[in-house]
């Protein structure tokens, strides 16, 4: 009987652990419990990380990008959220109706021990994502009892199951992309700031026109050089350096 080992072992990977050190936002506190091995392994892979790309394109993205470029980015998040919950939900519902049709009254169950965790949500996008997941986590056994009580085929259930499980990867796939692109953009506006100011330290001051009473002061002869020096050659000017990654 699993003690929980199965679960220490999905948690400890490191490809699964996010960056939360620029992440200060306040959070509203949920407790997982997926039992699925689909639903285990997707959370501990994806939702970090989509919580930590997201914040970075809302939060930080605004300080130095347009707002309507952030804007685009989530609702393009939130588009492709809605059409996701409605595909799972079509199928749960899809799923309890051959129960009905075919007189099932019990659920597949999962020997190990279901992962509980407490949980920092820390935007509406999130929470959205913390419910897909457990969405997924709910079908999964379904799917198994239909096969299992032979209602349909084990092919049948490969692709379901692979269908929806990509469906909650591509939300964290391109939640990352947007953070990428949203930090390409930073970096841009960063280097161009660096440049306009190394510019304008190079421009040499105009030289103050004197009033018609001052004088100015005539050099002895005995200050001037004794050769005529070669003309002085411009230093090279460092080039900028791109800002360095904020986010993994």
């Amino acid at each position: 009987m699993d003690t929980g080992e199965a679960n220490r072992r999905i948690l400890n990977k490191d490809e699964y652990r996010a960056d939360f050190r620029r992440v200060e936002a306040a959070s509203l506190k949920r407790k997982t419990r997926l039992a699925s091995a689909e639903g285990k392994r997707i959370f501990a892979r994806c939702f970090y990380s989509f919580q930590a790309s997201l914040y970075f394109v809302s939060a930080l993205g605004r300080t130095k990008v347009p707002h309507e470029y952030v804007e685009q980015i989530e609702q393009a998040v939130r588009n492709k959220m809605d059409e996701g919950t409605k595909e799972l939900n079509q199928a749960i519902d899809g799923a309890e109706l051959l129960f009905k049709n075919h007189s099932i009254e019990t659920v597949a169950t999962y020997d190990t021990v279901p992962l509980e965790v407490e949980v920092g949500i820390t935007s509406a996008l999130g929470r959205r994502y913390f419910e897909l997941i457990h969405k997924l986590d709910q079908l999964m056994p379904l799917l198994q009892t239909l096969e299992i009580e032979e209602v349909i085929t084990e092919k049948q259930v490969e692709q379901q199951r692979s269908r929806f499980k990509r469906i909650v990867l591509a939300l964290s796939s391109m939640m990352r992309n947007f953070a990428m692109g949203c930090r390409r953009r930073m970096n841009e506006t960063d280097s161009k700031k660096d440049e306009a100011e190394a510019r304008k330290s190079r421009t040499v001051p105009a030289t103050p026109e004197l009033a018609d009473d001052d004088v100015a002061p005539e050099r002895s002869q005995a200050s001037l050089p004794s050769i005529d020096p070669e003309p002085a050659q411009p230093e090279p000017v460092a080039p900028v350096q791109a800002a360095t990654e904020i986010v993994s």
